[in-house]
């Protein structure tokens, strides 16, 4: 599957969950959250869509609430991560290996950079943002 007008279009790895999604641009961003990088073993490379998400498949979808204010969505059939998604704003951030056309991103930006292991670094220049800056995004403090 590859993208379209209508969204960039992928699945998992079994096929039992497809997926439509409309980013809000070709840039990702890499998350450096202990959970994050506990959830996938590494941090979470994702493309940010606001709420513009169409899935198949949905009944093989588990939903695990990681914290009060987000939860993390997998195919229930062969484990693939599907999504990040803030509960209050519909807000999702889509692991970009999910998208079939994989070589039009760009690193743009990185959070959590203050939970970022030593053992890996990116070379890309990013906007860099820590925990605390995050949050206050998201709460106006």
């Amino acid at each position: 599957m590859e993208s379209t007008k209508a969204g960039h279009r992928g699945a998992c790895l079994c096929g039992a969950v497809s997926i439509v999604a409309r980013t809000k641009s070709d840039s990702i961003g890499a998350c450096h959250c202990t959970m994050c990088r506990k959830w996938g073993g590494g941090p979470l490379l994702a493309a940010e869509c606001e709420g513009d998400v169409d899935f198949e498949g949905a009944e093989d979808i588990s939903i695990f609430a990681s914290s009060e204010w987000a939860e993390r969505g997998f195919c229930r059939q062969c484990g693939t991560h599907l999504f990040y998604r803030l509960k209050q704003e519909q807000h999702y951030a889509i692991p970009v290996g999910l998208f079939e056309d994989g070589d039009r991103w760009k690193l743009t930006e990185q959070i959590f950079v203050d939970q970022k292991p030593p053992f890996y670094s990116f070379a890309e220049k990013t906007k860099d943002l820590t925990g605390e800056e995050v949050f206050a995004q998201y709460t106006g403090a």
